[in-house]
């Protein structure tokens, strides 16, 4: 017979509650009429076996995505809402210029798409690509807007555009994780490269000794972010992405882990770039993996080993902070799919976050933006019957079927 019983602190009430667990049975035990318990077991996700999910990027929210993707055991989703429709000038956030509050319309369209996903029993990471002073690049012509990292008035805005959204969604059990800020770039228009070479993370940290307790200062602003977030919820954990566009080796730039138990640590991989990027495949499909490719200084043979060296200045980082792995999260990757040796890009990158046992999350599935990421298609062009759909103003059925690219992935989901 086993008895298990566990005490929470109730932020604002001033007591305990004691969940007893026994043979299957769950008894609670509240004291002075407690009647909210959500979040409890947010954490609780994160903390059990690696959790395996994928990027929800689309234009267009629709329920069926997420009946599908539950279909196929994905586990958890990184929800991005800003390619979705609105009328005003940035979704959610009304203006990144000169945020007022939530837009109301569009943030009952987002507890419409997170209510598809409580239906179909996924978990939800809320991933801004937009805060105000920092308007995501394909909403902004194609430029960066750095505004976030010059002028800490755009920062005391994001404090309360994130204040305001936690308010708004902190009962969510769905929702496991706010992720404050995709691919921040503190470091553009600095000086320093996005990459040298393979495994080279000494000169973040020289680079956060200049810009320490300046706008720029990246752990300062995750750090003052969190003491907004958690008087309003305390129990959804927090995700944190590191500089120059979720680099791994950009940690280098945090003097240290940041104050809160539930902090997850996220990083981005589609290095070589010149590799995985659809420019590669537009130039002629010039480079392929295992191979010689173009990185930072000069040119690298990348292979298995390779990426293994990449992560090394991630891995000492977490290692000198002893942050355990069920905090680490590769929450995207991926390869554009007709880049030659794509499916070996994938099985190698793949197999290396199970070995290591991080959390993580492709990119992308079944976006309806774009196939270059859409790996149930394979690897092969699109038929011309489904272009000569397109020109007849049809909107065809992409030809998703089993092939060797996507069971690298799909395996790993079951």
């Amino acid at each position: 017979m086993t008895v298990r019983l566990r005490s929470y602190w109730i932020p604002g009430k001033g007591f305990k509650m004691n969940v007893i667990s026994r043979t299957g049975l769950v008894f609670i035990v509240i004291c002075l009429g407690l009647t909210n318990l959500y979040g409890l077991d947010k954490i609780d996700f994160w903390d059990s076996s690696p959790q395996r999910g994928t990027n929800y990027m689309n234009h267009v929210p629709q329920e069926e995505w997420f009946r599908d993707a539950k279909s196929i055991n994905i586990k958890w989703v990184r929800l991005v809402y800003d390619k979705w429709e609105t009328e005003s000038r940035d979704f959610l956030i009304g203006n990144a210029d000169n945020y007022q509050g939530l837009i109301q319309q569009d943030l009952a369209v987002l507890k419409q798409v997170l209510s598809w996903a409580e239906t179909h029993g996924l978990k939800v990471v809320i991933a801004p690509l937009s805060l105000p002073g920092c308007r995501w690049s394909q909403n902004n012509n194609n430029h960066y807007d750095s505004r976030i990292w010059e002028n800490y008035h755009y920062q005391e805005m994001a404090f309360r555009f994130w204040a305001d959204l936690a308010e708004a969604l902190k009962t969510y059990d769905c929702i496991v994780a706010y992720d404050i800020l995709n691919e921040p770039y503190p470091e553009i228009s600095t000086g320093l490269k996005e990459q040298t070479t393979v495994g080279n993370g000494d000169r973040f940290s020289a680079w956060y000794s200049q810009y320490q307790n300046t706008p720029r200062d990246l752990y300062r602003f995750y750090d003052k972010m969190i003491q907004t977030i958690r008087p309003i919820d305390r129990y959804t954990p927090i995700m944190v992405e590191s500089g120059f566009y979720a680099q791994p080796s950009s940690y280098g730039e945090f003097p240290d882990k940041l104050a809160d138990d539930t902090i997850l640590y996220s990083v981005h991989m589609y290095e070589p770039y010149a590799f995985t990027s659809n420019g590669n495949f537009r130039n002629g499909a010039t480079y392929s993996y295992p191979g010689a490719i173009p990185f930072g200084d000069g040119t690298t043979v990348w292979n298995r080993n390779t990426m293994l060296s990449y992560f090394e200045p991630f891995e000492n980082w977490i290692k000198r902070h002893t942050i355990p792995l069920n905090r680490i999260v590769v929450s995207e990757f991926g390869c554009m799919r007709r880049n030659p040796g794509a499916l070996n890009y994938l099985e190698d990158l793949v197999s290396m976050l199970e070995d290591k046992q991080y959390h993580w999350a492709f990119y992308a599935y079944r976006e309806d933006g774009w196939d270059g990421y859409d790996y149930e298609i394979g690897s092969g062009a699109l038929p011309w019957t489904y272009w000569q759909a397109v020109e007849r103003g049809e909107t065809p059925n992409l030809p998703r079927k089993e092939n060797p690219l996507f069971n690298v992935i799909k395996r790993r989901l079951h």
